[in-house]
Order: structure tokens, then sequence, then C-alpha cells
């Protein structure tokens, strides 16, 4: 059979959510949609693909995802390319790819619009791990177990446990495959260690080990920031997430209960905020103009890290692609200059990560179920898969993937894949898209100079005001 070519959708059409969902599967959702409103172009296009469907033409499996403006150059369209020509159906599926450019924020409202109407989904969906619960709950996705409880790599080890979570809905069932994940630790720079009289080969302990650091450095390299922490409202969810939460799960105590109520106050917050106000208290952070606006992880990253200029940078593994040759920050000698340490439990013992990234879900609208799954199937395997992570700069989310040689010989990825096992995921709660704002308020008045208690106190008040009180709990 003559190859057919992949179908395009251009991102302007996407702008106006005219994407086709499964209405050319047969199933006659989309068709019916056309006949009520055979003005629109979607319905147009509905009639049309009913008609090739009926004529024995191929189907077409519509992919939405998030274009960041690289267009065909962004490794997802290779990726996607490359799994369809290995795809056991593409003799009966036509593949189109659908993707929508914009900020992340955009993304998250364009997809919305599109998954709540039958005439405007795709039948893939990237979704945002931070996104799934609140499209779970609005009832946008399909739920996957009857799918996963056949898939092998699934259930035999191949997946992170830990990374399930991440698609895992609070009732308990798989609403996508993850496909990148990412992890966040500490960089130091070992040439102001080495200075400072610290080890160059540093692996702290305890929180207590990073204040101690933080100490002599300050003391004996008084030129430099000693430790730098997303502190702000404006840095949004790196502050919530890469700051606070970091912390607060390195005491053992995490954002809800076994219950799944929020608790607002406990001595774990006051320690996670007690942490915050020594690094701010004693000097060891940047000045508050510096961390206390958008822009502030960029600088941290792009300025101060490769000048030299900050001796330790609680951040994600990811960073250092800022600074390899086309990266926003070339620095040759980074292998060289900065080591990258777990981030240790308040008191030992272990260590702790917070992970985020991206699944493949299924629309629950879409009438082209079957054969998405099978084609998410295909899209996660190795090597293709394990090509387009690579190229992603990202982490991979299946073991056999991880022990690539290519993929372990990309700087960092190895110490940043080791703390898959032992990785938190936020809760899956529809409620923290608000209640995580409210972290950053407090974090930031804290940094700002407030106490642990005041600070916690006024996030207790505004998380039972959105929440109610009987969602909340007090330890």
């Amino acid at each position: 059979m003559k190859k057919r070519l992949l179908s395009i959708t251009l991102t302007a059409t996407m702008a106006a959510g005219l994407v086709a969902c499964g209405s050319n599967s047969g199933s006659g959702t989309a068709a019916t949609a056309a006949q009520e409103d055979s003005t629109t172009a979607a319905a147009k296009e509905s009639q049309a693909e009913s008609k090739e469907e009926a004529s024995g033409e191929k189907k077409t499996l519509t992919i939405t995802f998030k274009d960041d403006g690289q267009g065909e150059n962004h490794p997802w369209y290779v990726w996607l390319r490359e799994s369809y020509e290995a795809w056991d159906m593409k003799d009966q599926v036509e593949l189109e790819l659908a993707p929508i450019t914009g900020s992340e924020s955009d993304y998250y409202t364009k997809v919305a619009l599109q998954l709540a109407d039958a005439n405007t989904c795709p039948d893939i969906v990237f979704e945002d791990t931070f996104q799934l619960p609140s499209d779970v709950s609005a009832g946008y996705l399909t739920n996957l177990d009857a799918y996963v409880a056949d898939y092998e790599a699934w259930n035999n080890g191949t997946y992170y446990e830990s990374l399930k979570a991440g698609s895992t809905a609070a009732d308990g069932s798989v609403y996508g495959i993850p496909f990148c994940t990412d992890t966040r630790g500490i960089w130091y720079n070992k040439e102001i260690f080495k200075q400072a009289g610290l080890p160059e080969e540093w692996q702290p302990e305890t929180w207590q080990d990073i204040l101690d650091a933080c100490a002599a450095i300050k003391e004996k390299v008084p030129e430099v920031i000693p430790f730098w922490c997303n502190s702000g409202v404006a840095t949004g969810e790196a502050t919530s997430m890469q700051t606070y939460e970091m912390l607060l799960y390195g005491t053992g105590e995490q954002l809800l209960d076994a219950d799944g109520k929020w608790i607002v106050k406990s001595q774990a917050i006051i320690d996670t905020l007690q942490f915050i106000s020594d690094i701010y208290t004693n000097g060891y952070g940047p000045s508050l103009s510096l961390v206390l606006n958008g822009q502030a992880t960029n600088t941290a990253r792009r300025e101060y890290l490769p000048q030299q200029k900050l001796a330790i940078h609680m951040d994600g593994a990811w960073i250092s692609a800022n600074w390899i040759d086309t990266g926003a920050a070339p620095w040759p000698e980074y292998q060289e200059i900065m080591g990258f340490a777990a981030m240790p439990t308040q008191n030992g013992g272990g260590t702790v990560t917070m992970s985020g990234g991206w699944t493949l879900s299924i629309p629950e609208h879409s009438a082209m179920k079957d054969e998405a799954f099978s084609f998410i199937q295909q899209m996660m395997e190795p090597p293709a898969y394990t090509k387009s992570v690579i190229a992603q700069g990202n982490i991979v989310t299946r073991s056999d993937a991880a022990e690539d040689e290519e993929y372990l010989s990309q700087p960092y990825k190895a110490e940043g894949t080791a703390l898959l096992d032992g990785a938190y995921f936020r809760p899956q709660n529809e409620q923290y898209s608000v209640v995580t704002t409210n972290i950053q308020t407090m974090v930031e008045a804290v940094a700002s100079g407030s106490t642990p208690e005041d600070a916690m106190n006024q996030y207790a008040m505004d998380v039972t005001r959105i929440v109610g009180e009987d969602n909340i709990v007090e330890k």
C-alpha cells in the first residue's frame, strides 16, 4: 500500500480549537454534531471524514500536544512521526498532529476547552501531571484501568512504580501513561566548596549539614551567595514544589494526611519554614530584590551559577541544559565545576525528591480509544522513546530505557534518574491548583521576615477558607 503523508494541523487552526475528535471512527458522535451545525468547519470536516471511512479510507487519530515554538524541530514531533512509522496499524489509521503553541497556562486553558467538547477534542492528549487531577475531576479523561490491566510493561516492573502516582487520580484509577519526568536535588560549585574547606564530592545527610556548609561559605568566600531556592509568589509552582514541598516531604509529612485532608498546622510545617527563615536571617540567601521576582530562576541558573557567584542551588536535575553549547547560558566547564547531590531528609536516614512530568492520556470523548491506546504503547517502545526523552532533556519513566548507554552518557542523567525510586508527586487533588498559591504566599512571607508561626497561621486561614473546615486538619 502506498505510504500516506502524516497530516499536520497548523498552529493557527489549533488556536481556533478546530480539532477533529474521533469523529471518523464510525461512532456517529461527531456526525450527529455535524448535522446539528453544518455551518462550522469542524462539522464539515467530520462529514468529510465520515464519507471517507464509508468508502474504505483510513480513520484519523488526532494528537494534541504543547509546541513551545520550535515547530517540527521539537522532539515531540520527531517522536510521533517515528512511532507512527513503526506502528502496525498505520495502514488503517492516519495520524493528525494538532499542536498548541503558547505558554503552559495557555496550553492548559485551550486543552480544557477542547476536551470539554466532543467535536473539538483529540484522541490522545499530552497531559501535564500538574493538570491531570482537575481534568479527571471534570470528566475529561478516560479511565485506563482496563487497558493497563493487559499492558505487560505496566505490570512487570518496567515502569517506575513511584511514577505511576503522577497519572493515578484520587479515585485510585490510572488516567495516563507517564512518558517523561524530572527530579530535584542540590547543585553545588566544587571550586567554591574547595575554597570554603568543604568536600568537593558532597552529599549532605541532614538539613543542618546544608546550613553548616552555608556558614562556611559565608565566612570563607564572602563574595558568593551561599544558598538559593525559589522563595516567592512570582516564581509560582517552582516555589511550592522545588522549595516548600522538597523540604516538607523530607520531614516525613506531606500536604495531605492519610484521609485526604489538608494539613494546615503542624510541627513539620514550622520546621520547614524555619529552614527557609534560617537561610534568610543568617544572610545565606540572595537579596529579596533578586529572589522575589519572576526572573529569579533564570537569574540563578543563567547568571549566578555560570558566573560562579552562587555556591548551592536547590533546583531541578534538568537545569544543566542551560549550560550546553546550544543552551541559554553556555558554560564549557560546567561538568568539571558543578556537582549534583540528593536533597537529604530533615534529620538524616534518607533523601527526598519531587517529580513532575507528562503523561499520554485519552480524552473521554474520543471514539478511537482502542487505537489510541495501541499507539500510546507504540510511542513508549525503545529505542524511539528513549531517543526522544534524550532530545527533550528529561528523565525516562521506564527502567529499561534508563539502562540505555546513550541515555546514561548524558551529563547528570544517572544522578537524576537514581532519585526516582523515592520520588513524590504533588497530591492528586483538584484543590491543589488553588492551595499552591497559598503555599507560595507563606514561603514569601517567611523569606521577607515573618515568623514561621505567623506565616503558618495565615496559611491555615487561607486554606480553610478555600477547602472548608471539613477538609483540613491540625497536628
